[in-house]
């Protein structure tokens, strides 16, 4: 899937921004091959969507 950064906080977690559906949260966990420190709002990437107790969440991060 694609979408954009939305929001980023200083604790290493954010959400990610999508067309037509629920922003998803991310942890700096879920990112591959890109560090946390590297992503500004705006950024777009790719991601898998994963089912949580929390709800959905974005892992396998990628910048497209």
């Amino acid at each position: 899937m694609q979408g954009t950064i939305k929001k980023l906080t200083d604790k290493n977690f954010g959400f990610i921004a999508q067309d037509g559906a629920d922003d998803l949260f991310f942890h700096a966990n879920n990112l591959d091959g890109i560090d946390f420190d590297q992503l500004r709002e705006g950024d777009a990437v790719t991601f898998e969507v994963e089912k949580t107790p929390k709800g959905n969440a974005a892992v396998g991060i990628k910048k497209a």
